[in-house]
């Protein structure tokens, strides 16, 4: 036999409660906080208006090409802090250590660091390897010049660990063959003099003044790599160059020949944060400054989509295929800027908060549903115990409950929409009751 309903229930069941009021309006309030909240840290999603570019020593390239950036940018309103470095792997390291937001970045310094968090824009131009030769007669392999005296680019630089990673690859980082650490000037100077063999150099090094005096010095050759097809096989960041006949001199007819020449490509590097308008601006300025010909590039070219030693970001691949993103291409970029932060905020607002005041009402009629439902499934018990055959003591408990569940049934406060279930629940309370009735009679006239 179930025992009286206690009072505590009778007042959870009472309609409305605060009880009820909270699990209605909790889960819409904490929806559409939830919603403002995230709509608020959204707002921060528009782009910034300044960025460090990581570019080289004065009078270089890099710098210059920075420089080229930073006025491109500055048309859109863009500040670009331009950082003096010493080079691309001082680039690299800025990049590394978050001291930089973008940078270029030759190819083959990537190894043994942890890069994850930065992504390429692209491949802007090759950059090739020359090595200047002593010799009587052509190279075409490194290994000619294996016990010779060469001078590399000096500790700190890009070129110097392309250098080694070749000669390594040859087995000439040892003796026999000396390496002496020269920067490009000196190392011009000591090859004319013939107190090196050969001379690695590379980017801004190979200046066309000092080209210029090694192609005009007698007994100096520039080596062309036979072997180029098998150093791309085993150095994915390198590129094969064609260097054609003449190209550096047709007066001169030099170089006398074509020659195959390998190098790294200088890649723009970002951080994998870089907002995506930002990285349009990007793309969109290398390909006004790096997209015509050159020596060892045809116009259209580069900039490029070339995976090296970093991964394409997702945001530089679908810039390749299809262009900057609509807003940033159709309006300036500060009204750009604007809309895109208000669809970031408003959008996810409407996606959340219109469904949370669907859900509120969806809420409330399970609520008060659930109360109806409670006191059918009393009724419910209360039938349970009348089958059959019940005692004196089984009617006279299933009436005081079924009392009880008549004035907490006649106590429930319900909006007009809901009370036509309500009346329904009082006709079926009033129906137990008269056949609790019946069924009282009928025991009392089979005693009698």
């Amino acid at each position: 036999m179930g025992s009286p309903i206690r009072p505590v229930l009778r007042q959870r069941l009472g309609w409305p409660s605060s009880r009820d009021l909270l699990a209605v309006g909790l889960p819409a309030a904490f929806v559409v906080a939830g919603a403002i909240w995230f709509g608020l840290k959204a707002s921060r999603f528009a782009p910034p208006t300044r960025i460090r570019f990581a570019s080289g020593p004065d009078a270089s390239t890099y710098r210059s090409q920075a420089e080229k950036y930073r006025d491109i940018l500055g048309r859109y309103g863009v500040k670009v802090d331009v950082i003096p470095t010493r080079g691309a792997l001082d680039n690299l390291d800025k990049l590394a250590a978050r001291a930089a937001d973008v940078g270029f970045v030759q190819g083959g310094l990537a190894e043994g660091r942890d890069l994850s968090h930065l992504e390429s824009l692209g491949s802007l131009y090759p950059q090739p390897l020359m090595v200047y030769c002593r010799v009587d007669q052509p190279v075409e392999l490194l290994t000619d010049l294996r016990g010779k005296r060469l001078a590399i680019p000096p500790e700190g630089t890009g070129a110097r660990v392309l250098a080694l990673k070749l000669l390594q690859a040859n087995g000439m980082d040892k003796a026999p063959t000396v390496l002496v650490g020269l920067d490009a000037a000196e190392a011009q100077k000591q090859l004319v003099a013939g107190e090196v063999d050969a001379a690695f150099l590379m980017g801004d090094a190979a200046t066309p003044q000092i080209m210029r005096s090694l192609r005009e010095a007698p007994g100096i050759q520039l080596a062309s790599f036979r072997q180029a097809d098998g150093y791309l096989r085993k150095f994915r960041f390198l590129s094969k160059l064609t260097l054609p006949e003449g190209a550096m001199d047709l007066g001169r007819d030099y170089p006398p020949r074509a020659l195959e020449l390998v190098g790294p490509t200088v890649e723009l590097v970002a951080r994998d944060d870089l907002h995506p308008a930002l990285s349009d601006l990007l793309i969109g300025a290398a390909r006004e400054i790096h997209s015509g010909p050159g020596l060892y590039r045809n116009a259209g070219e580069y900039p490029a989509p070339l995976a090296r030693d970093f991964p394409i970001s997702a945001e530089a691949e679908r810039y390749y295929k299809s262009g900057q993103q609509f807003l940033y291409k159709r309006l300036p970029f500060w009204l750009a800027s604007l809309i895109d932060r208000l669809l970031v905020v408003v959008v996810p607002l409407l996606v959340v908060i219109v469904p949370a005041t669907r859900l509120a009402p969806a809420i409330y009629k399970w609520r008060f549903r659930s109360q109806i439902y409670r006191w059918y499934g009393a009724l419910m018990e209360l039938e349970q115990e009348m089958r059959g055959n019940p005692t004196p003591e089984t009617r006279a408990a299933v009436r005081a409950r079924l009392e009880e569940i008549f004035r907490a049934v006649n106590d429930l406060k319900t909006p007009p929409s809901f009370g036509d279930q309500l009346y329904v629940l009082r006709d079926h309370v009033a129906a137990v009751r008269r056949r609790l009735d019946e069924l009282g009679g009928a025991t009392a006239r089979a005693a009698g």
